[in-house]
């Protein structure tokens, strides 16, 4: 019988068979699932040898939700997240432009996810359109619920926009075309600090070198500026023992960990071109999600880069695929279940359970290194063996 996982005065306790709630997802979400769930179990048993296990609890969300509930985001999956702390999810459908709202963007601001991490590196034998993709070792703490991604638009034409123009030019004397829709972006003290708080915090626990703050402040300056001043005076304020900004020690850290800043256009030059410089990455909502989709491309793109949304204050996390549905393969097993396995590892590792995330690491490593991969990868490939989704979590768990 499972236990939930709860926050205690040092972090999470986690018990030897917590419950981890999961969405399937949505198009390919059941095949990869599938595929997922067996890898994830086999690690942990392989690792434990049976002292400890998952009891996993389906919950619902998209279009496997609306058929069942008549809604796309119940209110019992948010509190089953909310409840058992820690989850994990598969790809869902958003619909671009009108119609439902993202339900990823949903459950990060319900549950005040603030930091989406990605990990971003590179699998030796994986195909890359670059030269040196070993060079990329990065991690991206992305803010999750500020910027643009807040939501807070009005639409061309209506109302509402209209008054909203009008104050602005009455009170401020901003210019703005009557034909506008507007979008208002946030960002706060609060929710700057707290992310470049989580990034530096994870670059000390694990012995990296740097963090880089990442916006465009030349131009943004009330927002995206604020944003980096905001991170070095965290650093001043709460971490001067331990770390130096680029503004106090002109780069040279000495033993410190190094806080510095890249506008976000030169930082997506210098991915490209001196990656090994880079390190953790800390970055407004908007740029996260360029840059490590970018970062993706060059480590054998997103079919296989993980990601979390992590609140380290509540210990409430969901852990994603970070790929789209792709619906027109949906039921074939064919697609590459990288990014909700690795995602899975991630989420091991936020448990403490590292034999675990370990095993998944060598088994993707071997199945990869054994070129026993999936259609993406294959095509790629030189005498490669395409499998499909299902063989391929079979070939991770036989390489454990």
């Amino acid at each position: 019988m499972g236990e939930p996982i709860t926050m205690g005065s040092e972090g999470l306790e986690v018990p030897n068979e917590p419950i981890l709630p999961f969405i399937e997802g949505d198009g390919i979400g059941p095949d990869i699932w599938a595929a997922a769930v067996r890898v994830f179990d086999a690690a942990v048993e392989k690792a434990y040898g049976g002292d400890r296990k998952v009891d996993w609890h389906e919950v619902l969300a998209g279009q496997k939700a609306f058929d069942a509930t008549g809604t796309w985001l119940p209110d019992e999956t948010v509190e089953a997240f909310s409840t058992y702390l820690v989850g994990i999810k598969g790809p869902l459908t958003t619909p671009v432009g009108g119609g439902i709202r993202s339900l990823n963007v949903a459950l990060r601001q319900i549950l005040d996810l603030y930091a989406c991490v990605r990990p971003v590196r590179w699998f030796e034998g994986v195909p890359s359109p670059v030269k040196d993709p070993g060079a990329v070792d990065m991690v991206i703490f992305r803010e999750n619920t500020e910027d643009v991604y807040a939501g807070k638009e009005l639409e061309e034409g209506t109302e509402d926009v209209k008054k909203l123009l009008e104050f602005l030019e009455a009170e401020f004397g901003w210019d703005i075309r009557p034909d506008s829709g507007i979008g208002i972006k946030p960002v706060s003290v609060t929710g700057s600090k707290r992310l470049i708080r989580a990034a530096i915090r994870y670059a000390l626990a694990n012995g990296r070198e740097s963090v880089t703050l990442v916006h465009k402040g030349n131009i943004m300056k009330f927002t995206e500026g604020a944003f980096r001043s905001w991170g070095y005076d965290l650093v001043r304020e709460e971490f001067s023992d331990v770390a130096v900004s680029w503004e106090d020690s002109g780069g040279d850290a000495g033993d410190k960990l190094l806080v510095q800043d890249v506008i976000a256009d030169a930082m997506l030059q210098q991915v490209l071109t001196r990656p090994g410089n880079y390190d953790v990455i800390a970055t407004t909502n908007l740029n996260g999600d360029y840059l490590s989709d970018a970062l993706a491309a060059q480590v054998g793109g997103i079919g296989i880069a993980p990601g979390g949304n992590i609140n380290y204050d509540t210990g409430v996390a969901i852990f994603e695929a970070t790929h789209g549905t792709a619906p027109k393969y949906a039921g074939q097993d064919k697609v590459n279940p990288g990014s909700v396995i690795l995602s899975g590892e991630m989420m091991f590792r936020y448990l403490g359970w590292n034999e675990a995330a370990d095993r998944i690491i060598k088994g993707i490593e071997g199945a990869i290194a054994a070129k026993t991969v999936t259609y993406d990868f294959a095509r790629l490939t030189d005498d490669a063996t395409e499998v499909k989704t299902s063989e391929f979590g079979d070939a991770i768990i036989s390489h454990m």
